[in-house]
């Protein structure tokens, strides 16, 4: 065995293997790395994880993104091993043009990427989140899906290297778990503490049975699912009440169960765990809440963490015990748990060609993006559109104010347009290319993760790739479609009403006015910025402004649904703006809703731009109920906020309740609440020392305040509070 071996064993390994196919590659290296990375038994609540990196290597498997590499390590393994550092070198070189990092750009430099530089799009660039079948890892054990791969394997006898690629996976869990219940043994010798050998001789009875076999109660369970979910990289749970139900029901003692569930719910917080979805319906919507349905639901009242992001799902079967826990969860500030309506997803989704029976099945990953569980592989963020961008192009025939720069196509000299409708026509032209620069982009990045960074892992776990005999980034998942995102709708809506109003109906201005205004950032137009502002806007029930908004989001879902991802399947739009609402805004030059090009006050959801929803949140209901949400495929955010004083109370809850029933009876997808007080988020801003613990919903996500750059606070305390 090498020194490079024992120093860097995954990018020995996969160096050593380079005339093997890709995935074998990978996985023969993480298994050597499954020898030898870091393992640990958390003294604190006794889980056990695996990190997918061994101790000293540069080179590793990110398996959400692929080939990786730490740049300092390879620096200091050089420095640190002289005696081998020529030798080092020509490794670490001869891997860097397969690092992900550098396949990604490569595939990417055919398109117009500019556009992604000045903050109009962007497509692709990552692998994007994932809900692999943990109940299959759990019922079945590695030898249970060895099973399977031998199955599968008879059936598609040319895909040996595929399979190959999984069984060795399988090998990497084994020697995990192994090297778990061996860790378990030493700790529980050396404990000096009664309770903690009782934990650790725990550990190792049920590493006698894990990986290989199935999981039999709580603590094998969780235990299985951790050490895997993180090996994986700590992606998204999924829905985590429906697969590890039958454990704590095999559990006699729930006190335990509560306890063990307890410790993973911690563990969940400090990896920053992302989407957690609970409750739902099946195809004949039939409730599947149960047990620990209420137990996560405790856990976020309880430890009012802003992690995991947690998600319930409703239907017309929903019980009111449900909906009651819900909002007394949300009334403790942490914006937890968001609210689906399966009424409007399932519909969406088996509009995509998805069966009910599949559709039902439906969880969130990341943010908020949409996927089936252990089916697809489809609830990624795989593009953006900014629509404030799109309206600047249109108003400068292609031009980018912010940046001084020609960007985009020729669609006419705005100040020659007659109608409005001849506005909407260079719009929408700016639109639909903006758009198919997103969803090229996004196709170059998903053909180079299939071919550069297959996933053997999650080959496993995802239902299809087996059976199919293909990798789960290369079309092996039963679905494959895409998501788009839609930013800054309603400011492009508030802006083209705006000039509707004020140009075309009353012809107060001239469009060569408004767009000399615009090109100045309103400095000498002052009393034209003040009038614009008057228009009304999207958010308060407004026909005037919300039917635009329905021609445009018509408009763009359908568009979306005729461009194809390489995973086999079509794009469809979503909205959700993470931390970017704020660098959306601020990417924009002035707009004739009034934004200056150095403001960052952009919408943060698929409801009014902060502040100026002004009718109450009735009216910001129904605003939002123009939008057809049964077109929407991803998650579509409508964030609301309501004053802690008057929402922590009997009568506030239930006055949400009954909003967000009438919410989602209308036809609304999804809902996120925050419960705060406008006082405390300015005070945090100016003494963020005594504010560490405060918690708000950002865009999909909720997230410490402090945390937040200075911008997205000022977008959050813009927001109205109802």
């Amino acid at each position: 065995m090498t020194e490079i071996y024992k120093l860097d064993p995954y990018a020995y390994t996969y160096y050593h293997n380079s005339e093997k196919p890709q995935n074998i590659k990978m996985a023969l290296a993480s298994r050597e790395v499954a020898k030898t990375s870091i393992i640990n038994i958390d003294q604190k609540n006794y889980m056990c994880s695996a990190s997918a990196r061994a101790e000293n290597s540069a080179i590793y498997y990110n398996y959400g993104s692929g080939l990786d590499s730490l740049p300092d390590k390879i620096k200091s393994n050089c420095e640190n091993h002289p005696e081998i550092a020529d030798e080092l070198k020509k490794i670490y070189d001869a891997i860097e043009p397969d690092l992900i990092k550098n396949v990604v750009p490569r595939a990417r430099d055919t398109y117009e990427n500019k556009l992604e530089r000045l903050g109009a799009c962007w497509g692709g660039g990552w692998a994007g989140h994932s809900n692999p079948d943990y109940d299959r890892l759990l019922h079945l054990g590695t030898n249970g899906i060895r099973k399977l791969i031998a199955q599968y394997k008879q059936i598609n006898d040319d895909k040996a290297d595929f399979y190959e690629g999984c069984e060795i996976m399988l090998d990497a869990i084994d020697i995990l778990g192994d090297r778990v219940r061996e860790l378990a043994l030493k700790e529980a010798e050396e404990a000096a503490d009664t309770g903690a050998r009782k934990e650790y001789e725990a550990i190792a009875k049920v590493f006698e049975v894990i990986p290989r076999e199935p999981a039999y109660d709580m603590r094998s369970a969780i235990q299985l699912f951790w050490l895997v979910f993180t090996f994986d990289g700590v992606d998204s749970p999924g829905r985590l009440d429906q697969f590890m139900i039958d454990y704590w029901r095999a559990t006699d003692d729930k006190d335990e169960a509560r306890l063990l569930f307890e410790r993973m719910w911690d563990a969940f917080h400090n990896t920053r765990t992302w989407n957690l979805c609970i409750s739902g319906s099946d195809e004949n919507w039939n409730d599947m809440s149960n047990e620990l349905t209420y137990v996560v639901l405790d856990c976020c009242e309880k430890f009012r963490f802003n992690t995991p992001n947690v998600t319930l799902r409703v239907h017309r079967n929903t019980p009111d015990k449900i909906w009651k826990r819900a909002a007394e969860s949300i009334a403790t500030g942490i914006g937890l748990p968001a609210i689906y309506n399966d009424e409007v997803v399932c519909p969406a989704l088996e509009k995509m060609g998805i069966p009910p029976y599949h559709s039902h099945l439906y969880c969130m990953n990341g943010c908020n993006q949409i996927d089936i569980m252990g089916k697809s592989h489809m609830g990624l963020e795989d593009g953006e559109v900014n629509f404030g961008k799109c309206l600047e192009y249109t108003l400068h025939d292609g031009f980018d104010t912010k940046h001084n720069t020609f960007a985009s196509i020729h669609t006419g000299n705005a100040a020659h347009f007659k109608s409005f409708d001849e506005l909407m026509q260079a719009f929408y032209r700016q639109v639909d290319y903006i758009t198919d620069v997103a969803t090229s982009l996004s196709v170059s990045s998903q053909r180079s993760y299939a071919l550069y960074s297959p996933s053997p892992l999650r080959s496993c776990l995802i239902e299809g790739c087996l059976e199919k005999g293909r990798d789960y980034k290369d079309g092996g998942p039963l679905y494959g479609d895409g998501q788009i995102l839609s930013e800054g709708m309603p400011d492009c809506v508030d802006s083209l009403i705006a000039l509707k109003k004020f140009v075309f109906e009353e012809k107060r201005y001239t469009m060569a006015e408004i767009v000399a205004a615009l090109r100045n950032n309103f400095e000498g137009y002052e009393e034209m910025r003040a009038v614009l502002k008057t228009a009304p806007h999207f958010g308060n029930d407004d026909p005037y402004v919300d039917t635009l908004m329905k021609e445009i989001s018509d408009h763009w879902f359908a568009y979306l649904k005729t461009k194809s991802t390489f995973r086999g399947g079509r794009f469809a739009g979503g909205c959700s703006t993470f931390r970017r609402a704020a660098n959306n805004g601020l990417a924009c030059g002035a707009l004739p809703n009034g934004l200056l090009e150095e403001e960052s006050i952009f919408a943060d959801s698929i409801g009014a731009t902060p502040g100026r929803d002004v009718s109450g949140p009735t009216a910001a209901v129904k605003s939002a109920l123009v939008y057809d949400q049964t077109e929407v495929a991803s998650g579509f955010v409508f964030q609301l906020r309501f004053d802690k004083k008057l929402f922590a109370t009997p009568k506030g809850m239930e006055s949400f309740i009954n909003l967000a029933k009438t919410y989602f009876a209308g036809g609304g997808q999804q809902l996120s609440i925050n419960v705060l007080s406008a006082e405390d988020l300015i005070e945090a801003q100016k003494h963020p020392e005594n504010y560490g613990d405060l918690v708000v919903r950002v865009g999909g996500y909720s997230d410490y305040f402090t945390s937040l750059k200075k911008p997205m606070q000022d977008n959050i305390i813009a927001r109205t509070i109802y």
